[in-house]
């Protein structure tokens, strides 16, 4: 009984050591994007489609090549994704599938076993149903950023605007597959007891935290509203 109240406490406290902090990134990017990487990546992103679609003619090679690229790494996490799920559903439907292995400290009845291949298994599904999100995005974009709209006829609604809110999409899908791929080590490591799932899980965030807060101070530019980069003067314009 007291190797399953580590299980009932550890891994819970685990869960929502993530949770909190994926919710006070979100509250960041939404209120402070400028302070978050994932924010300074997405106004350089706007920035740079908006560099591209000025002279489509003369970037547009150059646009496609760099979308091909973010479209070959969500392919192959994608690839790698439902790899592992198909592999995760093999051991849960064969006779290791109710068998403890390997388990330092916890609960190894077949019902605490099924459940942690069972949340393995789904963390994959949804990191390669992300990915393929994101390559349908950046497939999109690809096309859109290409397009010579100096050319089109008026009044058209193709704007540099909307084609970097479709990149931004894409690779927020990419940003959360990532994601549930990364969590998927903790659920791995769950396998060996809940004090390993619990200190990875620290380990994740301390790592995660390091790589999505982006100082100021680093930063000579400032987050910049719609108006500006955008502007409706004609000066520039898209």
């Amino acid at each position: 009984m007291e190797k399953q109240i580590l299980d009932y406490s550890l891994v819970p406290a685990g869960l929502l050591l993530m949770v909190g902090y994926h919710l006070w990134l979100l509250f960041r990017i939404l209120k402070f994007p400028n302070k978050t990487v994932i924010g300074l990546n997405s106004l350089c992103r706007t920035y740079w489609v908006r560099a591209m679609m000025e002279d489509a003619s003369k970037n547009g090679v150059l646009a496609v090549q760099t979308l091909r690229n973010s479209i070959m790494a969500s392919t192959v996490l994608a690839s790698a994704s439902v790899m592992l799920s198909s592999a995760i559903a093999v051991l849960m439907s064969g006779r290791y599938g109710d068998r403890p292995f390997g388990v330092v400290f916890g609960d190894k009845t077949a019902l605490t076993i099924s459940i942690k291949s069972f949340a393995i298994l789904v963390c994959f599904l949804l990191s390669f149903l992300m990915n393929v999100q994101s390559i349908r995005y950046f497939s999109l974009a690809s096309i859109l950023i290409s397009v010579p709209i100096n050319k089109m006829p008026h009044p058209h609604n193709l704007t540099a605007e909307y084609v970097g809110s479709v990149l931004n999409s894409g690779s927020y899908f990419w940003s959360l597959g990532l994601r549930v791929f990364y969590f998927s080590f903790p659920l791995f490591l769950w396998i060996f007891g809940p004090i390993p799932m619990f200190f990875s899980c620290i380990v994740l965030l301390l790592m995660l935290y390091s790589i999505d807060v982006g100082f100021e101070s680093g930063w000579p530019f400032r987050a910049a509203g719609p108006e500006e980069v955008y502007p409706r003067n004609g000066d520039g314009g898209v």
